[in-house]
């Protein structure tokens, strides 16, 4: 079956329940076709997506269900902080 991948193409999705989870988990993973399936995914369901091809090289890597390292706390934790503070800029335009 022919693609229309792009090479090197590559995408990890992270869920974070700062109740459970000691760090950020990887939920998807993934590259070529897999990567723009997530990519796909994560806009059709409005979900903010951070283009950072070093993380990315890192974070493929590892496998769906791992913990994020140490080594990658503070570069997750400034992309967090970004996504939160643009929703809550969102979030603040839409209320009443």
């Amino acid at each position: 079956m022919k693609t229309n991948s792009k090479p090197g193409s590559q995408a990890a999705a992270l869920k974070y329940d700062p109740e459970r989870d000691n760090a950020p988990i990887i939920s998807a993973l993934g590259t070529g076709y897999v990567a723009e399936k997530i990519i796909e995914s994560a806009e059709e369901h409005n979900i903010p997506i951070v283009e950072d091809k070093s993380l990315s090289d890192v974070l493929v890597k590892l496998s769906v269900g791992d913990a994020i390292p140490p080594k990658l706390y503070e570069a997750v934790a400034q992309i967090l902080v970004f996504l939160s503070q643009k929703d809550s800029e969102f979030h603040s335009r839409i209320k009443p």
